[in-house]
């Protein structure tokens, strides 16, 4: 997701003061674990298995009815009540429930404070699946906009990321149940329709209307079930490793989506299927979207801000958003504490994609770039680490984008200059087969990534997601002619405790460049380097592997601090 929407937010406290070194890896994790446990009201006795979603839209107002069906598989015994989100009415805002049914009989509801809770008139049975069909209307506050696009013409376009789902579809909205799903929108015959899946049938109804029916049948998280409504230029372009590729976009965009689009989508497929896994879903659709700006990774439809259709290749944009729909969409963070799961992979994709295409000077300006986002970040919001209690602020819209997006990307990088390229990849194909279409943490990756690896990587992840802050590092070096070493002095100058840093130094001599191994864990370190001869120049982190800031002359000794 790179979007602009004005919703998006973060914030942390850090984790890191709270405990003094005496305190073991194992509680520290344990106890981080709880400390920023993501709260939704989960339900451990229900598993959504599919939703039905019917919606129709008018020209003539805002107003949407809906009849929503939701499959429910009862996994514990004992259950009374189900709920559903669903955004009661406020100023004028909001879905008013008419009648909820399940096996053709209507079923006691209250619906208040944004929750549809439903009293089960029998107690089922572990493992029988029931149906639950709402009616309901109103006009959503967010969510659905209804709006004119950049050319004047009524629109409509959903944008449910992170919990807006619930401001116009009945559903459990939260990343934790996956289902599959359908739309079934019927608008004005004028319009067309895109959504989540494969295209099941249009039919004219013959009184100016259509119906457009969309089916999803691969389980995604609620947010990602959106739909697409205008006046399109729709255009299937082939497919790429196997995928049927399409784009959505204003008729009168038609060329500049294919100029946007259709040489970087084939690109960046081509590259997540062949160094990932297999496409998750049934088809890829570009969707030129109103009332957004950036990208939004919706499951097989990805929405694209109408400004971004221009004449050129959206090149970094698409590798982005198509990412996600291994890393976000396929597998999903269990909870939005553990967002980078998604966001900070897609970011990194899609430098990884540009360093396999463009080459490497591109993917490491493009890490620069990000460093420097995450720094400026970190001055602004300090203490907020990665991994932290992101959910009310990406509400709020006050997310430290540039901690959980670029300092999570930068947080994979190291770990493959950590564990190595090949490893690496290797840990990536494996982590996507075993949590394809469904849920996974930091913890999951953790343990995938250590047994591909074979080493312990809890320190790595501690010091680089729960843990506030950058290292700050200082020195210089000087050559002894004596000894024939390099002598390289370096001091850690940010506060708290030493950061452990795997470290790379380059010394040129020669004409040529040998690059040596250190590892700095504490505050104030001197290192030797042996050189026959003195070098024209060291350099601290050559191949830029670590995150840090780094202040380190190119000759003559700087005394550490």
């Amino acid at each position: 997701m790179k979007i602009r929407f004005g919703q998006v937010g973060h914030g942390f406290s850090t984790l890191s003061a709270w405990f003094g070194r005496v305190v073991s890896l194992a509680l520290l994790c344990l106890l981080a674990t709880q400390a920023i446990a993501d709260n939704y009201p989960r339900q451990p006795g229900v598993d959504v298995q599919h939703y039905i979603f019917r919606v129709t839209l008018n020209d003539d107002n805002d107003e949407i009815t809906g009849e929503s069906t939701a499959a429910l598989k009862f996994v514990q015994d004992g259950v009374t009540e189900v709920a559903l989100d669903l955004t009661s009415v406020a100023n004028g805002k909001g879905m008013t429930v008419s009648e909820v049914t399940s096996g053709g009989a209507a079923v006691h509801y209250v619906h208040s404070a944004d929750r549809l809770r439903i009293t089960l008139p029998s107690m089922p049975e572990k493992g029988e699946v029931r149906q639950f069909t709402v009616k309901y209307h109103g006009i959503a506050a967010t969510g659905l906009h209804i709006l004119k696009n950049k050319f004047g013409e009524r629109c409509f376009f959903s944008v449910n990321w992170p919990t807006l789902g619930r401001q116009w579809l009945p559903m459990i909205d939260h990343p934790y149940d996956k289902a599959t799903s359908e739309f079934l929108i019927t608008a004005p015959d004028k319009y067309q329709v895109v959504a989540n899946g494969l295209l099941q049938e249009v039919v004219d109804l013959g009184d100016g209307r259509r119906m457009t029916h969309w089916k999803q049948s691969v389980p995604i998280a609620t947010w990602l079930n959106n739909i697409g409504v205008a006046q399109f230029a729709t255009r299937h372009f082939g497919t790429a490793a196997g995928v049927p590729l399409e784009t959505w976009v204003f008729h009168q965009d038609r060329d500049n989506g294919i100029a946007t689009f259709e040489t970087p989508t084939r690109q960046a497929i081509e590259f997540y299927s062949d160094h990932v896994g297999p496409y998750p879903y049934e088809k890829l659709a570009d969707v030129e979207a109103a009332g957004m700006g950036g990208g939004m990774e919706h499951a097989s439809e990805i929405f694209y801000g109408q400004t971004s259709v221009t004449n050129r290749p959206a090149f970094g944009l698409v590798a982005h958003e198509i990412s996600h729909q291994w890393f976000g969409d396929s597998v999903t963070e269990k909870d939005w504490d553990d967002a980078w799961l998604s966001e900070g992979f897609a970011t990194y994709f899609a430098l990884l994609c540009t360093e396999f295409y463009q080459g490497r000077e591109p993917f490491v300006a493009g890490l620069q770039r990000s460093r420097t986002t995450i720094l400026t970040a970190e001055k602004r919001t300090p203490g907020v680490a990665v991994i932290h209690d992101n959910l009310p602020e990406i509400q709020g819209g006050r997310a430290p984008v540039g901690i959980v997006y670029q300092k999570g990307g930068w947080t994979l990088h190291m770990l493959r200059g950590q564990i190595g390229t090949e490893k690496f990849w290797a840990g990536m194909r494996e982590y996507y087969r075993r949590y394809r279409d469904s849920n996974a943490s930091t913890e999951d990756l953790r343990k995938v990534m250590e047994e591909v690896s074979g080493q312990k990587l809890e320190w790595f992840f501690r010091q680089w997601l729960y843990r506030a802050g950058s290292p700050a590092v200082e020195g210089g070096w000087k050559y002894n002619a004596q000894s024939k070493k390099i002598e390289i002095d370096l001091a850690q100058t940010q506060d708290g405790d030493a950061f452990r840093l795997p470290l790379e130094v380059g010394v040129s001599a020669g004409g040529r460049q040998k690059v040596e191994k250190i590892e700095m864990t504490e505050r104030r370190q001197r290192f030797e380097v042996a050189s026959d001869k003195e070098p024209q120049a060291v350099d601290l982190d050559p191949n830029t592997w670590i995150l840090m800031d780094a202040k380190f002359s190119g000759a003559g000794l700087r005394p550490a601090r």
